[in-house]
This record gives structure tokens, sequence and C-alpha cells, in this order.
């Protein structure tokens, strides 16, 4: 179990740069709006402890005139209450849902802009980013600020009203006992000992709740990512008639939900078990310690109902972690989940591969690339390779050569590795893998990805569409679907070619990006990348030998059984 510096040293990592940011004012002044009304519901609960005094005592005098100017007052102490209250709650989950916006935005930032999210997939080191980002980071700052808001208010309400119970209580002598001490403010030494050995306790029974914490939101993101699946996968589960083998799989990972969440109720239920036995004996304690004052006349019952009061109020402020152990154990959770994320993005290889514009060049070409696997095996080693401009080039080799891995290499994607890429400066560039990527979005703006500024017309988007065989989708520019539940492998296929048609690239890279086309309308896809993108350079990445024909030149990954790949000219 980490250390309590750890666990501080950890949340001020997390919190901090939110107080710092663009927004550290606003944040500044609603954090201390909500800290002032924390403190302002403290004040309320002091008067209202005074109001007890004086309400019972007047009943206990049976004054009629200070019971009915005692309701006056209650009228107004409550309806601070109320202001305040109303006030807090609104303040405070105001901060946590700008907080939580900031956060979202800066880890999205981080996890996009790097490639991090690509990187964590490819390594698979962490399980379930989205679930971090948009899951953890919202219980970040509600553990956080009811805890801080939580521990003020505790220490606030422990300062107030530990002077009431001193001054309450008064001393208690042992001579009765046979012990010549008397013990000034005895209620307070009882509650601060009370509350110690409850805090004790209270951590031997529930410190098995952080490991369970991480664990059951692990458990319960890996059931929705298998839900998820076979979501997106029905048509091929459907056709394998693979129900039985889904239901197993979706049984076994709600077993594991199933199971924790059972550890987790047990550990909390001992938890809640011994809080509550701590919280009763509690209310009854002040009664018993001070009945004999109270019928000896020493005390009024006004003071009598102060008294218990002021020692629950002190007790439950002592009682803090006690209360709040499993929110405690649930941020300790959190934390973790989020600094792992944190550092997946940040566990970048240290040997990488630049892709470097070259001005005066209009080649694309490699130099010194070595590839490999994310487990560290070698796939290729000191490829230098020129792809001339002008002349169209068939990349192929058996699978597993390498050629999808260089594919992303001359994109820039590909992490593991080292050497250099070249592309000519200022040359416009798209690659389109086997399975392209289509947005949830119009099929206007499908077309037109990732080319957010692209001033392509509806005309020109049609075009392309009628010349990519989706004549057919012309009419649904302005439709917004799920496309890649709409199209089958060969539409989505066309769609990415009617994007390249659209974009008008100096280059295009297109790996295995006809395969679910057969080869007569592969062949006219070909024909019209030839017709239309006349000024194109085109390296494609195939095993057809169909694809032979619409290349000037072949080249053919080889590579023995045990050794990195090497790169040959078929003539």
């Amino acid at each position: 179990m980490k250390s309590v510096g750890s666990f501080f040293g950890d949340w001020w990592r997390l919190t901090i740069p939110y107080f710092r940011s663009e927004e550290r004012w606003i944040a500044l002044i609603l954090l201390a709006g909500a800290v002032g009304l924390t403190l302002a519901s403290v004040s309320v609960s002091v008067a209202f402890s005074e109001w007890n005094r004086r309400f019972y005592d007047s009943l206990q005098n049976k004054d009629e005139a200070a019971f009915w100017t005692e309701m006056i007052s209650f009228g107004w102490i409550a309806a601070l209450a109320i202001f305040f209250g109303v006030a807090r709650g609104l303040v405070s989950p105001y901060l946590r849902l700008r907080w939580r916006r900031w956060l979202t935005r800066h880890y999205l930032g981080h996890w996009l802009d790097g490639r991090g999210y690509y990187r964590i997939e490819l390594a698979r080191k962490v399980d379930n980013p989205d679930q971090r980002i948009a899951e953890d980071l919202r219980l970040l700052g509600f553990y956080t600020m009811t805890l801080l808001l939580g521990f003020i208010s505790a220490v606030a309400t422990l300062v107030s009203f530990l002077v009431i119970l001193w001054m309450l209580s008064g001393p208690l002598s042992l001579a009765p006992i046979g012990i010549d001490i008397t013990i000034p403010g005895y209620m307070v030494w009882a509650a601060l000992i009370y509350a110690f050995f409850g805090t004790f306790f209270a951590n031997l029974v529930g410190r098995r709740l952080i490991p369970l914490n991480f664990m059951q939101q692990r458990y319960e993101a890996n059931f929705r990512f298998g839900l998820i699946r076979v979501r997106e996968n029905a048509e091929g589960i459907a056709l394998y008639r693979g129900e039985p083998r889904e239901s197993e799989v979706l049984d076994a990972r709600f077993t594991d939900v199933f199971n924790n969440t059972w550890r987790v109720l047990v550990t909390e239920l001992q938890l809640v078990f011994y809080q509550i036995g701590y919280g009763q004996l509690a209310i009854i304690f002040p009664y018993i310690v001070t009945a004999p004052k109270f019928f000896a006349g020493a005390i009024t019952l006004g003071v009598v109902m102060q008294t218990a009061q002021a020692f629950g109020q002190v007790q439950s402020a002592l009682s803090f972690f006690i209360d709040n152990y499993t929110n405690v154990a649930e941020l300790r959770a959190v934390m973790e989940r989020l600094r792992g994320l944190q550092a997946a993005i940040d566990d970048k290889p240290p040997e990488g591969i630049a892709v470097a514009p070259q001005a005066g060049s209009a080649d694309v070409a490699t130099a010194g690339l070595d590839l490999a696997l994310p487990n560290g095996q070698k796939l290729l080693q000191d490829l230098n390779l020129v792809l001339p401009k002008g002349t169209s080039t068939l990349i192929s080799g058996t699978s597993g050569s390498g050629k999808s891995t260089l594919f992303r290499a001359l994109a820039g994607i590909w992490p593991f590795g080292r050497g250099q890429v070249r592309v000519p400066a200022g040359a416009r560039v798209l690659f389109l893998p086997q399975k392209p990527y289509i947005p949830i979005a119009t099929l206007r703006d499908a077309v037109k990805y990732p080319d957010v500024e692209s001033k392509a017309t509806d005309g020109e988007i049609v075009d392309a569409l009628k010349a990519a065989r989706l004549g057919h989708l012309a009419e649904r520019l302005d439709e917004e679907a799920h496309w890649s539940n709409v199209l089958s492998g060969g539409e989505q296929q066309r769609l990415a070619i009617a994007r390249a048609l659209v974009f008008k690239p100096d280059w295009l890279f297109l790996d295995e990006a006809t395969a679910s086309l057969d080869e007569a309308n592969e062949a006219a896809v070909y024909a019209v990348l030839r017709e239309r993108l006349s000024g194109t350079t085109i390296v494609s990445i195939g095993h057809r030998p169909s694809l032979k024909q619409w290349h000037q030149q072949h080249l053919e990954l080889r590579r023995a059984p045990g050794e990195t790949g090497s790169l040959g000219v078929v003539a």
C-alpha cells in the first residue's frame, strides 16, 4: 500500500495543473466560494448549537415567551442554512464541471496529438483508456471536492465545537475511584480517544477496498468493451454462428464483475457494520456522561442537549476519515488509473522514426530505416528506399514480411524502429489503409475527411462518388449515419477512393486498399485514379498479380524465417 505522502503527492500532481491553467482565476474564485460557503455552513451549525441550549432551557423553565422567541430565531438560522446549502450546491458542482471540461480537453489533447492512443493500442500496456478519460476524470473532481470540502468542514467544526465542548464539559475528578487527578475538559479528551481508536480500526477493516475498487473499474470496462465488440462485429459473429462463443466470453467477463462486486460488497458491509455501531455508540455516550450532573441539578437540560450536540459534532469531525474511507479508497484507485494512463502516453520508444520534409527533392525516400514489432522482433533493417516522383510503384511480399509496417512507417505513425523518412516539402500526401476510417457524419463530410478545410463542392463530391462506382449514394450527401455499418467492405474501400479523388494528393499510398473489390472493380478504380489523378504518384501495397499492370515499378519484400527482411526489385 502506498504511503500517505505518496498518496498526497499523486493527488497534488493530478489536481494542481488546473488551478495553474488559463482558467486559474475563475477556478480559484469558485474554490474560494465553495470553501467560504462550507465555513459559513459550519457557522450556522455553531449558531444552531447555541440555539439548541436556549431552546431546551426554555422548555425546562416553561418560559413561553422565550420559546416563541427561539422559534423566530430558528427561522432565521434555518433560512441561512438553506441559502448556504443551495449556494454550495451550485458553486461546487459548477467548479467540478469546469474542471472536468479542462481535464478532458487536456487528456484528450495529450492522448491524440502525440498519437498516444495509437502507441497504447499497439503496446497494450493500459486497458480501457476511454473509460479512464470518460469516467475517471469525472470521479477525480467529484471525490477531490467532496473530500476537500468535507475535510475543511471537519477542521472548522472541530475547532469551533472543541471550544464549546471544553467550556461545557468542565473538569472531571477521578477522586471517587481513588485517583487524585482532575481532567479538564474531559469530554474533549473522550472524543479524541474515541475517534482515534475508531479511525485505527476502520483502516484495518476498509483498506482492502483500494485494490478491489481498482479492479472493479477494470472489470466493468472490460465487460462494456466486450458488449461493444459484439455490436460492432454483429455481422461477422452472425455469419460464423459465434453466439455461443461470444456468450461464453461475455459471461466470463461478467463473472469477473460479479465476483469482484461481491468482494467489494462484503468488505463495504463489514465497514458499514463498524461505522454504524461506532456512530450509534457516539449518540448515547455524551448523555451517559452528563446524566449524573443533570440529575444532581448542576447543569440544565439545555446544557445537556448542547453538550450532546457538541460531542456529536466533534466526534463527527474527528471521524471524517472513518466516514469517508470508501471515498478515499475510490479516489486512490482513480488516481492509480489516471497515473497509469499518463505514464503510458508519455512512454515513447527511445529511438524513433523521423519524417523529414525534404526541400529540393521530389522523391519519397528512406535512409537507414529499421522496423520492429512492439515486442522488439526485427522486421526490416537498414532499408534505403527511393520512390521516384511520377513512377507508380507496387510493393508486395509474403504475409508477415513487413509490408503494412513499412506503410505505417512511411506515414510517420510507426513508433518501433529508427531511421528517416524523407518526403518532398509541402507535398500533399494521403494514406489509404485496407480498412478505411469513416467518421459518423454526413456522407459529404465522410468523403472530405480528413481535409476539414476542403472547398470541394457538392458537384465534385457527387462526381467522385460516381467515378468510384458509388453513384447510388449521390442523393444522400446530407444524411448522417454510421457509414461503417451501412456500407459493405467494398463500398467502404470505394468511398476511400472517392476521398482520394476529392483530396487530389501529390502522393497516394494504398495498403491493400482494393482487397475487398473484385478484379473488375479494382481495375476500374485504378483506371479512374490514373485518369483523374495524372499528377499523383501512386504507391500500392498488395499481393494480387492483377495490380502489376497499373504500376511501373515492382518491389518485393523478401524475408527468410528468423531473419529481417530485405527489399528487392522485380523486373
